[in-house]
C-alpha cells in the first residue's frame, strides 16, 4: 500500500464526502447534542462538619458521653435500641454523636429508665 490509496477508496470517501455535504446542507452544521440544562446550585453547599450524623465514636467514648462504663454500652444500651453501626460481622462497633445525643433525649421523654 505505501501510504497511497487505490481508486476504490477515493470512490468510497468522495462518496462519503457527498452525504456529509448534504447533510449539512440539509441540517445544518453537525455539532454536539445540546444538553439539558444543568441543575440549580444549592445556596448553601454541603460541608462535611455538616454532616447531620456527627462524629463517630468508638464504644469507649460513648460510655464517656453518657456517664457509665463500656460494658453497660455494650450489655444494657445497645440491646435497648441505641443506635450503631458494626463494621463487619464480629467487627468494631461505631456510633454517631447527634444519634447517640437523639437516643438519649428520646430516652428522656419516656421516663429516663433504660431497661
Amino acid at each position: 500500500m505505501n501510504g497511497t490509496h487505490s481508486e476504490g477508496d477515493k470512490e468510497v470517501r468522495n462518496a462519503m464526502g457527498s452525504e456529509v455535504r448534504g447533510f449539512i446542507e440539509d441540517f445544518g452544521h453537525p455539532t454536539r447534542a445540546e444538553l439539558p440544562a444543568g441543575l440549580p446550585v444549592p445556596s448553601a453547599p454541603f460541608r462535611p462538619n455538616d454532616d447531620v450524623l456527627g462524629k463517630p465514636l468508638g464504644i469507649q467514648e460513648v460510655a464517656q458521653l453518657i456517664g457509665c462504663s463500656a460494658w453497660t454500652v455494650r450489655h444494657r444500651y445497645l440491646q435497648a435500641g441505641l443506635p450503631y453501626v458494626r463494621i463487619g460481622p464480629a467487627g468494631k462497633l461505631i456510633f454517631y454523636t447527634n444519634q447517640v445525643i437523639r437516643w438519649l433525649l428520646r430516652q428522656q421523654q419516656k421516663g429516663g429508665t433504660i431497661l
